[in-house]
């Protein structure tokens, strides 16, 4: 399968397609290997931002980063910056703006639950703050696969799931 990438690829907020797909997930591997872990987990940020259409091709060849997401967790170099990716993500979630707002905040939900399966919660604690202002409740793993189900690209749900089940 063969997406065309280059400066049209990524231009503008309504192209972030398969293209912008793929190049964020490139760069992110990129900038892994360049060891700048955090910057990468943002990278995946911009890859549950695309849209990269009905074409199953892409989404076969690139599936949705939740198993990428867990692999740099748990192979972050010592040392490394990586920031609290918990609080990233429950930030993320509940900060949400711009196109496709709802699914993008049930990503984010994803893969905070995700985080704090592969993160200790003494090195990686939520925000207990906003929890407390906001009267904050996280909705459960499997509500936010269901809403990720309904409402994301074909098999996303599944490859959570997948993924979840592993850790």
């Amino acid at each position: 399968m063969s997406v065309k990438l280059g400066p049209e690829a990524t231009r503008g907020a309504s192209t972030k397609n398969a293209a912008y797909y793929v190049c964020c997930l490139c760069y992110a591997q990129s900038l892994w290997q360049q060891g700048k872990p955090a910057q990468a987990i943002l990278q995946l940020n911009k890859a549950f931002m695309a849209d990269p259409g009905d074409d199953p091709r892409v989404l076969a060849a690139w599936p949705p980063p939740y198993a990428v997401l867990v692999w740099f967790l748990q192979h972050r170099p010592p040392g490394a910056f990586i920031g609290n990716p918990v609080r990233h993500f429950q930030h993320l979630a509940t900060r949400v703006v711009g196109e496709r707002r709802e699914i993008r905040s049930w990503r984010a939900w994803a893969c905070f639950h995700l985080s704090r399966r592969v993160l200790t919660e003494e090195e990686f604690p939520i925000d207990g703050v906003q929890v407390k202002r906001e009267s904050l409740e996280f909705p459960a793993l499997e509500e936010t696969v269901r809403r990720i189900e309904s409402d994301g690209w074909k098999g996303e749900a599944e490859f959570i799931r997948e993924v979840a089940s592993g850790l």
